[in-house]
């Protein structure tokens, strides 16, 4: 059993039962703090108190209302209840409102006395102990949850540094591959600005908007690995031919592929180059297979295509463009995005002078 020097707060209206009980108290070695009525317990009490000792009738505030009272300022004191002669009722009454114990009047044996007054000291140092005890879980909690945020942001910092790394380097492997033909320099970088114009006229969100962006940029990627040189070269493509430029797309999905961060983006490179009614390619998926940044890609891809410079065919205007993917919405291209599209164009392409026209043959019947 626990031995210490407690601080006790004893209330009772009976100066005789006061003093009684403090000479008990400091007898077996405690200090002692008097009060005459509950009022004055709630004056006096705060965390420095081990025990409570409260009678139950007095003046004014009883010694229930005194510790429901108690209760609610939430200190843990244990309460002993000191009670007369033939008023166990009311012991059991304040032991059911959470009082520790009680204490009969008068005291008469003090071995019993200290005994009670030592459990309740007892579970006043278990309960100051569990509270240190939670505090500093808390406190610990509280410090990992910081060094793991911390760990956390290293990390976002890191990864963000190694996508953006990732990223310029494919850009500038792109960009090295569109220099080497003057016919589709500037094609990524058009087919981009169309797509996030067209993405924003439709009301993506900004995620989709970033998505949609770097699919856009590399979603000619493919060609890298491909000879596509036969792009160039005046009149019809052979079959084998055919076979090479259709492979691009998936390819490109293939680079792609171990770029956890761009799974979405691997999607929308590999099927750039389908069409609503299924006849596309790579893998022949309809509309409805098709996301809404997919279908987006789909049209301003083939929109700069259409409008930009070729060896062996003259391109269109932008009326002429626009008038062909009208043509072709419900076959090629998703009708509703080529609404959208085809009310945008203008007003951008005015507001962007770097957006030249250049020629090609009708989007239907394009090679790449």
């Amino acid at each position: 059993m626990i031995k210490k020097q407690a601080k006790i707060l004893v209330a009772d209206d009976d100066v005789m039962v006061r003093t009684t009980v403090t000479k008990i108290l400091e007898m077996f070695g405690h200090n002692v703090v008097t009060v005459s009525d509950g009022k004055g317990v709630i004056d006096a009490v705060d965390d420095s108190f081990d025990v409570i000792i409260l009678d139950i009738n007095m003046p004014d505030m009883d010694g229930f209302a005194t510790i429901n009272a108690l209760n609610q300022l939430d200190h843990n004191i244990p309460v002993l209840f000191l009670t007369g002669a033939g008023s166990m009722d009311y012991a059991v009454r304040a032991i059911n409102l959470g009082a520790y114990d009680f204490l009969t009047k008068p005291i008469e044996d003090l071995d019993i006395f200290n005994v009670k007054i030592r459990r309740a000291i007892e579970k006043r140092t278990y309960v100051l102990q569990e509270r240190r005890y939670k505090e500093y879980l808390e406190d610990d909690i509280q410090k990992k949850a910081r060094q793991l945020e911390e760990q956390n942001q290293l990390l976002l910092r890191y990864s963000n540094s190694l996508e953006n790394a990732t990223l310029q380097l494919m850009s500038s492997f792109q960009n090295a591959m569109e220099e080497k033909d003057y016919y589709t320099a500037g094609h990524t970088m058009r087919v981009t600005e169309y797509a996030v114009m067209l993405g924003k006229a439709v009301g993506l969100a900004e995620q989709d908007i970033l998505v949609l962006r770097r699919a856009a940029q590399f979603h000619d990627i493919g060609k890298l690995v491909i000879d596509l040189s036969c792009i160039q070269k005046p009149g019809k493509l052979t079959e084998d031919e055919w076979v090479l430029i259709r492979k691009h797309p998936s390819v490109g999905a293939n680079i792609i592929e171990p770029l956890g961060f761009m799974e979405r983006e691997q999607f929308i490179i590999r099927h750039h180059h389908e069409r609503m009614d299924g006849s596309g390619y790579p893998d022949g998926l309809k509309g409805g297979d098709l996301d809404e940044l997919t279908k987006i890609l789909i049209v301003v891809d083939s929109y700069d295509a259409m409008t930009s410079r070729r060896n062996y065919r003259k391109n269109m205007t932008m009326r002429e463009a626009v008038s062909e993917l009208l043509r072709c919405s419900g076959s090629q291209f998703d009708s509703s995005i080529v609404e959208v599209f085809s009310r945008s164009i203008f007003d951008f392409t005015s507001s962007n002078t770097i957006f030249s026209q250049g020629y090609l043959e009708p989007a239907c019947n394009r090679r790449n």
